[in-house]
């Protein structure tokens, strides 16, 4: 598929140079805690600039917490980690009000949503009731306690880890939780080379020891603001709306993208863009992440969802590439 060669002047004080720059040494601080897995760090590192939340989905073992630790690590700003635990309360997420003696007053206490990076680990141990004390948060970028608002800093990232749905003691996310995260990505097992040398190099310390922040939190914001001004044509905009609307109509899917869906895609094209270099969007940017935005979302229909969430989400996303490969690229959108 060609690339778009129309794009307009991308208004910040930051080049796309000085950008990819950053963008690769964040790339490279997480690369050397989690190996072989560059692809899953460059849809962190997407979901992070595109102002979005991760979904980090595999069985136990496999670096999931360590991904997103590594993430936190490498960039200058607050972090506060939730270890997701059937007895969890909403309050313990979002903080409680508490009555003041001396000032004859409740008093909010922020709960640990109150940093840029939230590592919510295993969050599908807890009950659906806490899980959804995040969903204003996630969406909103605020927190309702008591009747008051509290607005959380930006940029604002929750990175959640979760076992497969098979496993014990999990609990399934609820479709509206699962919508508001950005992206999914699984991690999956290390190639032989890359365990060996994990064994190696984690046998008197741990590599998180020695990560030092590699981009400031000021050159983080400017590069978001970058990402927030990269081009996206009509056509392009046409061309992620179509293959959306199709996986509504699609027979093999009971439910499709949603608009925020839609939208998701379009925001991580746009990092994905920037990343690569380009102050615009191309069919390909959509191409490549329809199945990290859209395959979490959907859900097969009976006849194909047999044989458990693994295989679900495997027959997902053969619709998905089915459905991108059917659709055509608008006039414009490609030259």
């Amino acid at each position: 598929m060609a690339k778009t060669t129309s794009a307009t002047s991308v208004d910040h004080d930051l080049t796309i140079t000085e950008f990819h720059d950053s963008a690769s040494a964040i790339i490279d601080s997480i690369a050397t805690v989690i190996d072989g897995k560059r692809e899953a760090i460059q849809l962190t590192l997407t979901t992070l600039l595109a102002e979005g939340h991760l979904l980090i989905e595999d069985v136990p073992g496999v670096g999931k917490t360590m991904l997103a630790r590594a993430l936190a690590r490498s960039v200058d700003c607050s972090v506060n980690r939730v270890q997701f635990t059937p007895d969890l309360l909403p309050s313990d997420i979002t903080g409680v009000s508490v009555y003041n003696q001396a000032e004859l007053e409740f008093r909010f206490t922020p709960g640990p949503v109150f940093a840029n990076i939230v590592i919510g680990d295993e969050i599908n141990r807890a009950s659906p009731k806490t899980q959804s004390a995040l969903l204003e948060s996630m969406e909103e970028g605020q927190v309702s306690v008591d009747g008051k608002t509290h607005v959380l800093d930006k940029p604002f990232i929750v990175v959640a880890t979760q076992n497969p749905v098979e496993m014990e003691g999990t609990y399934p996310l609820p479709e509206a939780q699962r919508d508001r995260f950005m992206i999914r990505i699984s991690m999956g097992y290390p190639d032989e080379g890359a365990e060996v040398a994990m064994l190696r190099s984690r046998e008197t310390s741990s590599p998180l020891d020695g990560l030092e922040p590699v981009v400031s939190f000021e050159q983080l914001r400017r590069m978001i603001a970058l990402v927030r001004n990269i081009y996206v044509s009509p056509a392009v905009e046409q061309y992620a709306v179509a293959i959306a609307q199709e996986t509504r109509r699609d027979r093999d899917l009971r439910l499709g993208a949603s608009p925020r869906a839609t939208l998701h895609l379009v925001r991580a094209a746009k990092a994905r863009a920037a990343l690569d270099g380009r102050e615009f969007v191309i069919p390909d940017d959509i191409d490549a992440l329809a199945v990290p935005v859209l395959g979490h979302r959907l859900i097969a229909a009976a006849r194909v969802a047999g044989g458990g969430a693994a295989l679900q989400a495997s027959s997902i996303a053969d619709v998905i590439h089915r459905i991108v490969a059917a659709t055509p690229v608008p006039l414009g959108a490609a030259e």
